[in-house]
């Protein structure tokens, strides 16, 4: 099988880490291929910069037929575009956020989620319940890094991420943690040997839920709510997006 992992944002080396992580964790046979839209920003800190990264999404999704994808993966963990990408996409896709939720939920009564910048803490607070997980999310957990920090050598990014997740199980009584960036794809087993809990990352876990989605010839549902686009036209720069 194919997987075609998508980091919204256009920070290469962010990517190249996606990539390592995704494919350490894939079965023989799976083949990972991560990519950055050509277009959107550097690094999404907030809802302006998600609604736009959602665009290079869906054109990495739509290019994914004609590479033969099995699959797709959203490594940012907004999950941005994954609704409109499972619309179009001709196998499943899944988020890394939504993955690692459900994927903390199965060992754990209760976890917390440790992300980044103060201003992902709404939208994530609102992708736990999207996802009917605010009752095992104990608390989203943010802090003063950007994004881009944990892509700066020899900075004190790992040590602030521990330094959370040891508040969240001390202060949230919480017996998992979520990592709340793709960026932080290197971060799981060292976390967890320090704190002795589960540590989940989403690009592994997506990739994990992947494989089984695939695997059991499951793909999204054109039924009702993900059904194909309806032809209508797209007009100016949008164009090119006309299902």
């Amino acid at each position: 099988m194919k997987i075609k992992v998508i980091n919204p944002n256009t920070t290469l080396t962010m990517t190249a880490k996606i990539g390592e992580a995704a494919a350490a964790v894939a079965s023989a046979g799976t083949e990972v291929v991560a990519v950055s839209p050509v277009m959107g920003p550097a690094s999404i800190e907030g809802h302006y910069d998600e609604a736009v990264s959602a665009l290079g999404v869906l054109d990495e999704v739509r290019k994914g037929k004609a590479e033969r994808c099995d699959g797709y993966l959203i490594a940012c963990f907004d999950d941005p575009g994954l609704q409109a990408a499972r619309e179009i996409a001709g196998g499943p896709v899944v988020g890394i956020a939504e993955a690692a939720m459900h994927m903390a939920s199965f060992v754990s009564e209760g976890f917390s989620v440790v992300a980044t910048g103060h201003r992902s803490r709404i939208i994530l607070e609102h992708l736990a319940r999207s996802y009917g997980m605010e009752h095992k999310c104990r608390k989203v957990r943010t802090t003063e890094l950007a994004v881009l920090d944990l892509e700066v050598e020899g900075s004190d990014a790992r040590g602030i991420i521990l330094e959370e997740c040891r508040r969240a199980i001390v202060e949230d009584h919480s017996d998992c943690i979520v990592l709340g960036c793709a960026g932080m794809a290197d971060l799981a087993d060292y976390i967890s040997k320090e704190l002795g809990v589960p540590v989940v990352d989403g690009v592994a876990a997506g990739v994990k839920v992947l494989e089984g989605l695939i695997g059991l010839r499951l793909s999204t549902s054109r039924a009702c709510g993900y059904a194909y686009p309806n032809p209508k036209i797209y007009s100016g720069e949008m164009a090119r997006f006309q299902p």
